[in-house]
This record gives structure tokens, C-alpha cells and sequence, in this order.
């Protein structure tokens, strides 16, 4: 991580925490004479589902305000708010936390593959595992790599009740993933401070 990254990370940290968020990642590069800042937030782990349109658009608020008042970022800078998406690879326990209702892929140590709906992850006397819906039990550290896959028929049925809750016809878009099918990356912009138009 970078020394701005590291800055960033201070200033927005306290913010997406008194939001009841988990600030999962600062990324800070320059592009030219301005700076981009990336920041990817995510619920908590004990959380299941997708990070709402209107609570990721509060924090990136919250953050564009602290980070404006603090000064962290020098000229002018492009702030990227967005959450981590199904394309994150599973690596870290709350990542399978997080995946809790959501069909996952699983690379074991031993060469075979595991696939279901992730149902619940324990702690056992052995170290955590991972539980499956047909009741298969893996050790996390068993899993070299994990995946959560789109489901998009999933997808359909979320937006199908959605707008028949809002008394719309199910043909319509509707842009929120109330039970966390489907993608994630969700991004909100700003210009920093100093960015003009």
C-alpha cells in the first residue's frame, strides 16, 4: 500500500466504521496532475446480502466530506466508491462470511473441486469450516481458492419481487439486488475537492 493509500485509509477509516461498514480496500494512484482514489467497502461480515444503492451513497457522502475537510489528497483528485463485487476471489474468512446464501466454487488442496450454495461457516475445534447445502463440511484451510458464482436466474426472481413490492410491472429494470444475487460492484464518483466540473 502506498503512503496516500495509507493516508486515505486513516482519514476513512473511522467514517466507514461509524456507518457500520467495513472498509475493505484503499487503492491511491496518480494519473497525470490529478489523483484517483479508490475505495471498496463492504457490509459486515456477519452481514448477509449486497451493500443497498442508498447505503453505499450515504458513505461515499461521508468519505468525499472527510477527505475534502482532512486534506489528505494534494491537487486535484477523482474519488471511486464501490463495493467488492462476485468477482473478488474468496481468500480471507469473512470473504466466506460474506458469501453466506450465495452458490460458491471451491479449489481444495487435494486437486478436486467442491461446488453449492455456501450456507454457513463455523468454528469447529479443528478451525473453521465452510457448510454446504447438502450438509458437505470443508475446512477453510482445505480451500485453496474460492469463487462465488452470478446467478442470474436468481438475479431475475430478486427483481421479479421487487417490482411487484413497488406495484411496477416485472418486465421493468430494476437496478437493486435486494438479496445479494448477482454483482456487487456497485461504484459511486466524485471529484475530489479541487476537481473542477
Amino acid at each position: 500500500m502506498t503512503q496516500q493509500a495509507d493516508a486515505v485509509r486513516e482519514v476513512v477509516g473511522p467514517v466507514v466504521e461509524a456507518a457500520g461498514l467495513h472498509l475493505e480496500e484503499v487503492i491511491a494512484t496518480r494519473a497525470g496532475s490529478k489523483s484517483v482514489v479508490r475505495v471498496t467497502i463492504d457490509l459486515p461480515e456477519d452481514a448477509v446480502g449486497s451493500l443497498d444503492s442508498d447505503a453505499l451513497g450515504e458513505a461515499s457522502r461521508a468519505i468525499s466530506a472527510a477527505l475534502d475537510a482532512d486534506d489528505v489528497v494534494p491537487g486535484a483528485y477523482t474519488l471511486e466508491i464501490s463495493t467488492p463485487g462476485t468477482s473478488r476471489p474468496l481468500s480471507e474468512l469473512r470473504h466466506f462470511k460474506r458469501a453466506r446464501t450465495r452458490l460458491v466454487t471451491l479449489k481444495l488442496t487435494d486437486g478436486s473441486r467442491a461446488e453449492g450454495r455456501l450456507t454457513d461457516v463455523l468454528a469447529d475445534a479443528d478451525g473453521d469450516v465452510l457448510v454446504l447445502d447438502d450438509d458437505r463440511r470443508i475446512p477453510v484451510g482445505d480451500v485453496v481458492r474460492g469463487k462465488v458464482e452470478v446467478e442470474l436466474k436468481r438475479l431475475d426472481d430478486a427483481q421479479d419481487a421487487e417490482a411487484a413490492e413497488l406495484g411496477e410491472s416485472a418486465g421493468e429494470d430494476t437496478d437493486d439486488d435486494s438479496d445479494g444475487a448477482g454483482t456487487d460492484d456497485t461504484t459511486e464518483g466524485h471529484p475530489g475537492r479541487n476537481e473542477e466540473g
